[in-house]
């Protein structure tokens, strides 16, 4: 019944039983007996059809809208059914490096279409427990990564400016030097304190940048960050200063369990590579 649905739809369009057939690769009299065959079913005519002309009756038209929605739902069941029939890669990454994550995803989707990739944005404790739960496939983590996950393609991302409340004694300085944080508090996003840096550090649960943001509005302490996050939040209660603390920087890995390796997963971890190198 499909076939003959969609041989109503193109007639209906082209309003000539020749075009439709030769745009659907048939001959004119199988069209036509298509097109009889759903008539019949229906229990309707479709067509008026003359020497000259051929016309949509006032049934037709009343049921075109419905055959177009049989034809573009089967078409979205097709396509998602081949997207299920695919190999996907569950990837989680911090948001800090969602540019990184879009780009690793163009780069496999450049290899061809039979790798599906599915992005979760997640903070570094849900990004473990789904990798060792086997929600996710790899995940891109803050290093160290725990001890049971294999490890590659490691990159740094400077930390170079300092978020700090508005109204802070901080805040109309041209550049802030890591001397000067001492008797500050430091939010540090997850599990490590900031090194070489003076100061009280103050854990902020999974990596969280837009938590850590929270409490400096808050007041309850002052947050390195990289400068792509200080060029792309905008926030009234925070101010961002350029830092000069020498080579501070976060260090990110691919992470993945070492059972579940799949030629799939060793194509993302090439696409992950290709991505960091090639800019």
């Amino acid at each position: 019944m499909l076939r003959e649905i969609h041989c109503f739809t193109r007639v209906a369009d082209r309003l000539s039983f020749s075009r439709a057939a030769a745009d659907l690769g048939m001959s004119q009299p199988a069209m036509s007996q298509a097109i009889t065959r759903l008539e019949r079913a229906a229990g309707v005519r479709l067509f008026q059809r003359t020497a000259r002309e051929v016309r949509l009756t006032a049934e037709g038209k009343a049921l075109l809208p419905y055959a177009e929605q049989v034809i573009e739902s089967a078409q979205a069941f097709t396509g998602e059914a081949a997207r299920l029939a695919r190999p996907t890669i569950h990837l989680a990454y911090p948001p800090l490096v969602g540019t990184l994550a879009a780009r690793i995803v163009r780069r496999l989707a450049g290899r061809g279409p039979s790798i599906g990739v599915e992005l979760t944005a997640a903070g570094r404790g849900t990004a473990v427990r789904a990798l060792a739960n086997g929600e996710v496939s790899a995940a891109i983590l803050a290093t160290p990564a725990p001890a049971q996950f294999v490890t590659a393609a490691r990159f740094h991302v400077t930390v170079d400016h300092l978020a700090v409340p508005a109204g802070h004694r901080l805040e109309s300085r041209p550049k802030v030097t890591a001397a000067e944080l001492g008797g500050q508090v430091l939010l540090t996003p997850g599990t490590r304190p900031w090194p070489g840096l003076p100061g009280r550090s103050r854990m902020v649960a999974d990596d969280d940048f837009a938590a850590a943001l929270d409490l400096v509005a808050a007041g309850a302490g002052v947050l390195p960050i990289p400068q792509l996050l200080a060029r792309t939040i905008r926030r009234d209660d925070v101010r961002f200063v350029p830092l000069d603390a020498g080579d501070l920087r976060i260090t990110y890995a691919l992470a993945w369990s070492k059972e579940r390796v799949t030629p799939e997963l060793m194509a993302l971890v090439q696409a992950v590579q290709d991505a960091l190198w090639t800019r």
